[in-house]
């Protein structure tokens, strides 16, 4: 009977490794280098007169930003935006330069929605005091919305105008 046990448990414990290696691999592994898709430049209505543009260029493993506000044919506002895909922790980190540097990080939530969030709230992202989704419906049209405290505030619609 003890020559039994040894052998059948080595085969259960195979087993239970085989079904659970079968397990992870069925899981959805998103890839973040998609949003290389975004490289074009991006426009949004935001108010009457007044339009924004992401320019996004491809550089290294992301991206650089060129985004500014635009009324009446005159630009109000403007922010260079660099993205760079960290793969140890598998996200973006995002600085924008405008007024004063700010550090974001930002990540696929699904397979179609990105969240951006303070990089000071990455170790507890539900806790974010702010948070921003980028949901793509097509490869030329995309969603974000803002939320303070899980309520948005803020939704506008991006267009891809040129590749």
């Amino acid at each position: 009977m003890k020559t039994l046990w040894l052998p059948t448990m080595v085969v259960a414990f195979l087993l239970l490794c085989t079904n659970g290696m079968y397990a992870q691999s069925a899981q959805i592994k998103l890839n973040h280098y998609n949003l290389k898709q975004n490289v074009g430049i991006w426009k949004s209505e935001i108010a009457k007169d007044t339009t924004s543009f992401r320019d996004f260029k491809s550089y290294g493993t992301g991206f650089v930003t060129d985004w500014k506000i635009v009324t009446n044919e005159t630009t109000v506002n403007e922010w260079i935006i660099t993205f760079g895909y960290v793969l140890e922790i598998d996200k973006y980190i995002i600085t924008s330069k405008g007024n004063d540097i700010q550090v974001y990080a930002a990540w696929f939530a699904s397979k179609n929605t990105m969240l951006i969030i303070p990089y000071a709230d990455i170790s507890n992202p539900e806790k974010a005091s702010w948070k921003m989704t980028d949901e793509y419906l097509s490869p030329d049209k995309f969603v974000e919305t803002i939320l303070v405290n899980d309520k948005p505030v803020n939704t506008s619609t991006w267009t891809r105008v040129k590749y």
